[in-house]
């Protein structure tokens, strides 16, 4: 069995502050480049074997593609009495702890195989949910379900408490309150500079801790932004509208800390490439990758992406929208 996942872009969270009794929230796209491709199939031991085909460096992927693959297994395994084994073998990758959203894909796909081929019919959610992933933010769960533009609803605070990030919080993965095909004829450039301070782990938790609540105003201006323009845009495939929200969110609520905890250079980046002509331009998560939003001028937008990263290395990606989830071949 083969599986090819999507990646994500996560817009924003929405809100970090809980005064209506409800928490997280999120906006996301799901996007067809960067992919994750893995084989898997059983084995009649109880053995756990993983291998690497791809013909890039994966030094610094290695050792968490493993991590994640065998904690995935294992879940999978022990939930639904498994006892034999499995033969993962990871085709194509992408960076981890880059706001691509690899770990969720990955943990998923793991996930999705093994439930597969115990014929278990076992949607993305309840996956998430034994693999241990979506437990701040739905949208790279429902990015491998069905792809799209995704908004999220966030969790109610009987259900969780706390500011946490979704690798720290054993929540279910919140309900799906909006959910669209995102126009397709909209090119995304994607600017992924090469930082090697990068949030995730502990870290992540601090921050979730130190910078929540964030202020009611700042959450109660970014759902009005949401709701009545970036959201009317998708559907109204309005790409000046769409790229005024997203240029707006990087000003609001918990994006807003995000950007201000990351490494100067990417400001700078992200304004070089709205100065080219860009709609929209925005940071993916806790970055450090970069999207930019634009429609006629992507040549423009990326030779300019390509000068921003050529000092301090790392990567440009021309890529589009996927409005249809994992494909299972």
């Amino acid at each position: 069995m083969i599986i090819k996942t999507p990646s994500r872009l996560h817009i924003t969270l929405i809100d970090m502050n809980g005064a209506y009794g409800r928490i997280d929230g999120g906006v996301g796209i799901t996007i067809e480049n960067p992919q994750l491709i893995l084989e898997v199939e059983p084995l009649n031991t109880e053995k756990i074997d993983i291998k690497f085909s791809v013909s890039e460096n994966l030094s610094y992927l290695k050792k968490d593609y493993l991590k994640r693959i065998k904690s995935a297994a294992i879940k999978m395994k022990h939930f639904l009495d498994i006892d034999h084994g499995f033969k993962f073998t990871v085709k194509k990758v992408y960076l981890s702890h880059a706001g691509l959203g690899s770990g969720t894909q990955l943990s998923l796909a793991v996930g999705k195989a093994i439930s597969k081929f115990d014929h278990q019919k076992l949607d993305a959610s309840k996956i998430a949910k034994i693999v241990g992933r979506g437990g701040t933010s739905g949208i790279g769960v429902r990015a491998f379900d069905y792809g799209g533009f995704i908004v999220d609803g966030g969790h109610n605070r009987t259900q969780k408490s706390d500011f946490l990030p979704s690798a720290a919080s054993s929540a279910f993965p919140p309900p799906v309150i909006a959910h669209y095909d995102f126009p397709e004829d909209w090119k995304i450039v994607l600017a992924i500079p090469k930082i090697d301070d990068r949030v995730s782990g502990l870290k992540e938790v601090n921050i979730f801790q130190e910078y929540c609540p964030i202020p009611l105003k700042e959450v109660e201006k970014l759902s009005h932004l949401i709701l009545m323009k970036m959201m009317p845009s998708v559907v109204e495939n309005d790409l000046d509208s769409f790229g005024f929200a997203v240029n707006h969110i990087q000003e609001l609520g918990f994006k807003k800390v995000e950007l201000k905890l990351q490494n100067p250079i990417i400001g700078e980046i992200m304004e070089n490439i709205r100065n080219a002509g860009a709609a929209g331009v925005g940071m993916s998560s806790f970055g450090p990758t970069i999207y930019a939003i634009t429609d006629t001028n992507h040549k423009n937008i990326l030779k300019v992406a390509n000068e921003s990263v050529e000092n301090i290395g790392g990567k440009v990606i021309l890529t589009k929208a996927q409005n249809k989830g994992a494909i299972i071949e």
